[in-house]
């Protein structure tokens, strides 16, 4: 009260505890299982690639920072989080210069120069993963069992042949692909604890991962093995959830992971490359405003808004 009249703040005047700090520190805990199955199944390497991509994230978001005069953000542990999911994406035998690269991409060109969390239109792992793609197709292809071992094809190359690995090995990750998204159990660890903390919502992975099983099903292929192999499942928990480039309404999200789950399984099944899932999120990415702008609700006597 001041002077007899009641003073109002502006809205929101709900406040919780939970903040971007807590909330990427709950990512990064629900991502621990994967980095430690990627350690287990890939060696030592594994781990340098992951430590060599935090601290790349981590500097960069400081350095472009520091340069343009901005408070420095990098306590909110966002860079961190990319620096993991990059790291989780790229093969464990590429050069270290190209995964630098790939961070400066991410914090860089992604997320710093949109105005940086919350304002980046894209994931910033996922745009590096495919900025990386183009530039280094031959690193980036080269998949092994560990930093010593002769290239392997993954389990999306063998698709539909007798080598294709059994669902057991799937699921345990004992095959080769990218750091973070071989094993199957690690990934659906953190995303049940995910699911516990409330930091995320079940619609858009169910609906993402659900739609490519459905859909390879109706396609006479086996869905179990489309759901358990390549970043299906990496993407849709990790990435197809990320705050500021998925719609944050339940309708939006289901479209979200509709959207995915069908252009995942078009590139997969009718394209010329065997993952479809980075680009799928990538290209919804871009439709996130419109699909957040068809499923927003009016709120009682308000205004429609343009």
């Amino acid at each position: 009260m001041d002077n007899g009249m009641l003073l109002v703040s502006p809205a929101p005047h709900i406040r919780s505890k939970t903040n971007t700090q807590s909330i990427m520190l709950d990512v990064i805990i629900a991502m621990t299982p994967a980095l430690i199955a990627s350690t287990i199944i890939f060696g030592w390497r594994a781990l340098v690639m992951v430590a060599v991509c935090v601290a790349s994230c981590v500097l960069f978001e400081f350095l472009f920072q520091k340069l343009c005069k901005r408070d420095v953000t990098v306590g909110d542990l966002s860079a961190v989080v990319t620096g993991m999911l990059l790291a989780f994406n790229l093969p464990v035998r590429i050069p270290i210069w190209q995964a630098v690269f790939g961070c400066l991409v991410a914090i860089v060109a992604v997320k710093q120069l949109f105005g940086g969390i919350g304002k980046n239109f894209a994931n910033p792992a996922i745009t590096a993963r495919l900025v990386m793609t183009i530039s280094f197709a031959g690193t980036m292809t080269n998949f092994a069992t560990s930093a010593d071992a002769t290239s392997s094809a993954t389990p999306l190359a063998l698709m539909g042949t007798e080598s294709m690995p059994s669902l057991l090995t799937l699921f345990l990750g004992n095959h080769g692909g990218s750091l973070g998204e071989t094993c199957a159990l690690a990934l659906i660890i953190g995303f049940v604890y995910l699911l516990v903390r409330r930091v995320i919502t079940w619609h858009t992975t169910v609906v993402f991962v659900g739609t490519v099983a459905l859909f390879t099903l109706c396609l006479g292929q086996n869905p179990l093995e489309h759901v358990l192999s390549g970043g299906l499942l990496l993407g849709a928990i990790f990435m197809a959830t990320d705050y500021s480039t998925t719609p944050s309404t339940k309708w939006g999200k289901v479209i979200f992971g509709l959207g995915c789950g069908i252009i995942t399984v078009l590139i997969r099944v009718f394209g010329g490359y065997p993952e479809g899932v980075s680009f799928a999120i990538l290209l919804m990415n871009i439709l996130t405003p419109y699909i957040s702008k068809l499923t927003r609700r009016k709120i009682f006597g308000g205004v429609k808004r343009k």
